[in-house]
Order: structure tokens, then sequence, then C-alpha cells
């Protein structure tokens, strides 16, 4: 009788402390979620002026967005844009509208940059700008990857549609 009395307070000891570290963990899961800021401007936001040029020489700016896009920025000394790098030209090939409906920025220097570019150029205009460029600041870009979808609002100015891109599943875009 003394021993199932011994496991039985036991049992409810380790209850209760099991109980304790599940609500701390539950208070440091509220403080980290509330620590991180967005990667980039959030959906419903618009989007800031900006011209650029891609690596092909061609005009990027607000008004060039005439349709639903996918804008990915990648930085190549990131290791979660090197892991993300090949998903976005799986995405782009598949993407309907094909590179015209994907723009990527990486943002470093032309010779660090030219492996990601060499990979993203067949799939997506390619935009190449030194750190705080012209389309990071415009789209408000805190971290990389960062990957959006942007179109016009009704009324044609840009902004941001998803905040997200879910590059595993296949690309639909929403007319």
């Amino acid at each position: 009788m003394l021993v199932v009395v011994l496991v039985g307070s036991l049992v409810v000891i380790n209850l209760i402390f099991t109980l304790g570290v599940i609500k701390r963990l539950r208070e440091h899961t509220e403080l980290l979620r509330g620590s991180f800021d967005p990667v980039a401007i959030e959906a419903g936001t618009e989007i800031g002026e900006f011209v650029s040029v891609t690596v092909d020489g061609e005009r990027i700016a607000h008004e060039s967005f005439t349709e639903e896009t996918t804008v990915a920025f990648f930085a190549p000394d990131c290791r979660p844009c090197q892991e993300k790098l090949p998903k976005l030209a799986a995405y782009g090939k598949s993407i309907p509208g094909g590179r015209d409906r994907v723009l990527a920025v990486v943002v470093a220097s032309a010779d660090l940059a030219a492996d990601f570019v060499a990979l993203l150029r067949p799939v997506a205009h390619v935009v190449v700008e030194e750190p705080a460029g012209p389309m990071a600041a415009a789209f408000g870009i805190r971290a990389f990857p960062a990957l959006l979808s942007v179109a016009p609002n009704h009324s044609g100015r840009l902004v941001v549609k998803a905040g997200t891109v879910d590059m595993d599943r296949p690309a639909t875009v929403s007319a």
C-alpha cells in the first residue's frame, strides 16, 4: 500500500512540473512570436516608388507591374537564400506567364551575384543592387530571402498581395 501511495505522489508531482513547463513554453513562444519583424512590408501595403535596371538592360519601375508578379529578394551570403534559389528557379519555370511574372532582386555586388544571376536569368527578370538599393528600400526588405506576390490594386497602385510565396505548391496566378 505504501508503494502505491509513493508512486501516486510521484505521478502527481511529475504532472505539476510538466504543466509548469508547458506554461513556461507557451510564454516563451508568445515572446518570440512578438519579437520577429516581417521580412518586408506586409500584405495590402503600397510599395514605394523605385526605378531600377535589370541585368538585361530593361528598365523596371513601379508602373512596370501590370499583373500579379512574384518578387524575390536574395543575398548570396545567406544560407536560406542558397537553399531557396533552386526552388525559385523551378517555380519560375512553372508560373503562368513565365519570366514576365517573376522578378528576382539579388542584393550584392555584381561579382558576388553572378551565380545567382546565371540560375535565375532564364526564369526571371533579374536586378542586381547594392544593399539599401532602391528596390529593397521600396519593398521595405529587412531580411533575406523575401518572397512576395505583388499586383496593382483597384486604383492602379502597386501593393503587396501576399507576404509569402509557397514555392512547394504549383504556381498559379489569380485573376
